[in-house]
């Protein structure tokens, strides 16, 4: 995947971070995954229990249980070696990272740039909802002042404390940036779970999506379309088994294809019932470090675009815009087209009203 595996972001990553391991270095079932961590579905955690006894540290009881195999343990294979019994599974690192050099001198790092005019006010009735699982979205002026816009918090631009943005700081504002110019009557809700460096893992994916169903149900609310920019391989290239139980919740998902240059599949984007996005160029053709493949449904543009941003200037956030490259780009711009089409068919079949067509989430148990 990588012609410099001396360059490779994920291997570089995992040597400073010792939470992390590399499964398969540079070969056909590498993958990023939380070292020592299995996953297991609640009501088969005794199972997991029973077979994996002797080689647990620590068990979290959560909806999406967590065993801590003692140190030394290779999690992937001793998840491989049980999933015919029980279906356990590593806990994966989902990243929205490139691969070095393939993103070389084509946006792998945010650029300032002029801000564009300020997309189009508008409050679109019946509201069409877009949940988007990122960084966060800052208060850009952009989304300051519109209905769905609240009290959530700031993004984290400098986790490490070093003076330096991290690597995905403002990740979350930008998509969120480019959702609203091409579907400025949108409602979005969001909720982080991506770092500031572009991380995360199956367990808090699964368990933020679950969160989202059961407070979008609590709040009465529809919501249209699910927004994931981050992903993962797996060793046996399968979908983790908790992103494809909690996805078979939300009829309508797109996710971005990943930007490592591969044919492999990308979960979640991979599965059937995701809309894959790929970043195309701006002739339309399919942008090098796009994944790529017959699990890959769209193209759309992801190279050079600008949007909003929030970057740090002496310590001091600063709202502006930047040019940046990722199939975490081009993703948003198919879940604008989606929520577009979604708004003029409610706005021409008015019976047509919040929840009451394809593509509206499960909110119940």
């Amino acid at each position: 995947m990588h012609t410099d595996r001396s360059r490779n972001p994920l291997s570089r990553l995992a040597e400073r971070r010792p939470d992390l391991l590399l499964h398969d270095p540079g070969g056909p079932a590498e993958c990023l995954v939380r070292r020592g961590q299995l996953i297991v579905p609640r009501d088969r955690l005794p199972d997991a229990v029973r077979a994996l006894d002797r080689w647990i540290e620590a068990v979290d009881p959560s909806e999406h249980a967590r065993l801590r195999l003692r140190p030394g343990l290779d999690c992937v294979r001793v998840a491989a070696d049980l999933a015919d019994r029980v279906p356990v599974a590593a806990n994966h690192v989902h990243s929205v990272l490139v691969g070095a050099p393939i993103l070389h001198g084509t946006g792998a790092r945010p650029v300032p740039a002029p801000l564009p005019p300020e997309p189009a006010r508008v409050d679109w009735a019946p509201p069409v909802t877009v949940l988007l699982l990122d960084t966060g979205v800052d208060p850009h002026p952009w989304f300051v002042g519109r209905p769905w816009f609240g009290d959530w918090g700031l993004e984290a631009l400098d986790a490490d404390g070093d003076g330096v943005e991290d690597r995905q700081a403002g990740h979350g504002t930008f998509v969120a940036g480019v959702l609203l110019r091409h579907a400025p009557g949108v409602r979005i809700r969001q909720h982080p779970v991506l770092s500031s460096q572009g991380l995360t893992d199956d367990r808090t994916v699964a368990t933020t999506l679950r969160r989202a169903r059961h407070l979008a149900h609590a709040r009465g609310e529809t919501v249209d379309i699910l927004l994931l920019t981050a992903g993962c391989h797996t060793s046996d290239d399968r979908c983790p088994p908790v992103l494809a139980r909690e996805l078979s919740h939300w009829p309508t998902v797109v996710a971005a294809a990943g930007n490592s240059g591969s044919a492999r599949p990308f979960w979640p984007a991979a599965l059937p019932t995701v809309t894959a996005v790929g970043a195309a160029a701006a002739d339309g053709s399919p942008a090098p470090f796009s994944n790529h493949g017959p699990w890959v449904d769209r193209l759309a543009p992801g190279v050079d675009i600008v949007s909003a941003h929030v970057h740090l200037v002496a310590g001091t956030r600063t709202y502006g815009a930047a040019r940046w490259s990722g199939t975490s780009f081009a993703a948003p711009f198919v879940a604008a087209e989606l929520a577009a089409e979604r708004h003029e068919a409610q706005v021409a079949v008015p019976d047509l009203g919040p929840g009451q067509g394809v593509g509206s989430v499960h909110t119940g148990h």
